[in-house]
């Protein structure tokens, strides 16, 4: 046992790895031993039902280390076990599978001490083993992943799903993560990206892992891909929902004013699915407005809708709801005069009752929403 606070907490989540465990944690006192680290080794076993447990013990003579079993799954679910734990400067993470290379951890301790907040590996920089990374990880699922969370976020990651990773605590304490699977992931390099954590790639050899990997290629890309689109509400609800929006407006008046398409005039059918597309993309934008509100008040992101949040009050969103009511019902009440009248029009008043329609929902909407961003930009204590 070392005396004091470890300096370099390392984190290894195992799952079933008999097979490459005992290799893992000789290598590990190895690099200890050899450059003279005070460091703490924490293995969170989460739920091994092989001989993972007893070689994990057998081995572990030697080191300062920690076995914690944690019966919750999942990938993330490992790491915060083990973070909730540690007590290093530093965090350095890792997978038991044999995959990664632990002779690389001094020079990753090493950017942090330069005074980098995050250093991440990157295998494609690397040598990558054949046979260790499956064809469609390598050359599809990795990259698009990686390029869509660089794109969506504008963090400068090649390898967004590399295990291999080290972080200061003080830094890793900003993050609030909180996903429990693989996507652990990819919401430790886009909340450093949205916390401006300073972060470095450093390139890394990968090998060909021992024992069955949990990986599962689809379910897995999809949770990755579900939590960006969760944190990015611009490309979940604002972009889709403003096309929607603009598609209904569009079709909705070529239809009022009977202008031919391809020579064909449409009657007043088509129009209902332009309200409904109005509507549904009005909504999508209003839930945009909801997601980056929240993100901001409880999710500390930089306040950019400061300014909108000048002009868009309750009692200014509710005047100009009101005023889309009240032209709405306007069109109604002359549509029931034109019928107590009995000049009933039939096509040209269906138009009118769809546009009417349009109009009162987009109100009502405009409305209640208001009330609820403001109840969403209350600012917690």
């Amino acid at each position: 046992m070392l005396n004091g606070e470890p300096e370099i907490s390392i984190i290894l989540p195992c799952l079933n790895e008999e097979e490459s465990i005992e290799r893992c944690i000789n290598d590990i006192k190895d690099v200890i031993k050899k450059n003279n680290l005070n460091t703490e080794v924490i293995i969170i076993d989460n739920g091994s039902t092989d001989n993972s447990i007893q070689v994990i013990r057998d081995n572990s003579k030697g080191i300062n280390g920690k076995l914690i079993r944690h019966e919750k799954r999942g990938y993330g679910s490992a790491y915060l076990k083990g973070i909730e734990h540690s007590k290093g400067k530093y965090i350095f993470m890792a997978d038991s599978d044999g995959s990664y290379d632990f002779y690389e951890i001094p020079k990753f301790i090493e950017e942090l001490r330069k005074g980098y907040d995050f250093v991440i590996g990157n295998r494609f920089k690397g040598r990558i083993e054949k046979g260790s990374m499956p064809f469609l990880n390598r050359y599809i699922g990795n990259p698009i992943l990686s390029g869509i969370l660089k794109f969506f976020f504008n963090v400068d990651v090649h390898d967004s799903h590399c295990g291999m990773r080290a972080i200061r605590k003080e830094s890793l304490n900003k993050l609030n993560l909180s996903t429990t699977g693989m996507e652990f992931a990819s919401e430790m390099v886009l909340k450093a990206g949205k916390r401006n954590l300073k972060i470095k790639e450093l390139p890394i050899n990968y090998h060909k892992r021992r024992g069955k990997s949990k990986l599962r290629s689809f379910p897995d890309a999809w949770r990755h891909m579900r939590l960006m689109l969760i944190y990015s509400p611009l490309y979940l609800f604002f972009i889709p929902g403003l096309i929607i929006f603009l598609l209904g407006v569009i079709s909705m008046f070529l239809l009022i004013f009977n202008i031919s398409i391809s020579g064909q005039v449409f009657q007043y059918q088509p129009m209902f699915i332009s309200s409904i597309l109005i509507i549904t993309g009005y909504q999508l934008i209003i839930f945009s407005l909801f997601a980056k509100t929240y993100a901001i008040t409880h999710l500390k992101e930089k306040p950019i809708l400061d300014n909108l949040y000048k002009y868009i009050t309750i009692e200014r969103a509710s005047i100009i709801g009101i005023i889309i009511i009240l032209i709405g019902f306007f069109i109604y009440y002359s549509l029931l005069l034109n019928w107590i009248s009995g000049n009933f029009e039939g096509l040209i008043e269906t138009r009118k009752s769809i546009i009417a329609l349009t109009l009162i929902t987009l109100g009502i909407q405009t409305i209640f929403s208001s009330f609820m961003l403001s109840i969403l930009g209350m600012k917690e204590d």
